[in-house]
């Protein structure tokens, strides 16, 4: 398969970049690196870099950013930056990427634990992955051209834990091969409409 993988240089993303490459033509996009450059949070970005993909067969999402502060330092502000980049940014490319894609093929976004568990300094983060799950869940219902549309939902991994383990007190880390596995499930496989859970 011909993969588009958005943030394949981050802490996840470069692991399960590491394993599909193995077995698939990989194109890897981020803001700053990669084959290709692209800023999910800006429409424009998303656009001019899909017009230049050809048979495509799969485009992977592990991008996005949301503001982590205490809920009473979140400004109206604050609360837009993971609406527009996390949320907004990977419903864009649903929206557009599913018109780029080859009949039958498949678009993975990512969440977190978040959505189901969430810690102080999240609320943000919390809410847009809560709503990623349930537009993964409607959207494929409606999608055209046999296009499959599934989220995956990490807990804490371990190549992150130490960087993070003070706000995730008693989480269990999951491996990186679970983490890996999860998204082959979502391009691999034939589920549609799902949010794949990893939480240990």
């Amino acid at each position: 398969m011909k993969i588009l993988v958005i943030g394949g240089h981050g802490t996840i993303g470069k692991v399960v970049t590491r394993h599909l490459i193995e077995k698939h033509d990989l194109i890897i996009a981020g803001r700053n690196s990669g084959d290709v450059n692209i800023d999910i949070a800006e429409i424009n970005s998303i656009n001019s870099t899909l017009e230049r993909m050809e048979n495509l067969d799969a485009i992977v999402c592990i991008a996005g950013e949301a503001r982590w502060a205490p809920f009473n330092d979140l400004s109206e502000e604050d609360y837009y930056i993971g609406i527009k980049s996390k949320l907004m940014g990977q419903v864009n490319l649903v929206r557009i990427g599913s018109k780029h894609l080859n009949k039958g093929g498949s678009i993975t976004l990512s969440t977190g634990i978040l959505a189901d568990d969430p810690v102080p300094m999240t609320t943000s983060a919390a809410m847009v992955n809560g709503a990623l799950h349930s537009f993964v869940k409607a959207v494929d219902l409606e999608m055209e051209n046999d296009i499959r549309v599934n989220v995956v939902s990490l807990g804490l991994v371990e190549d992150a834990y130490e960087k993070y383990k003070d706000y995730f007190p008693g989480h269990n880390p999951v491996s990186m091969k679970k983490a890996v596995n999860a998204f082959v499930k979502a391009i691999e496989g034939k589920g549609r409409g799902e949010v794949i859970r990893i939480y240990e």
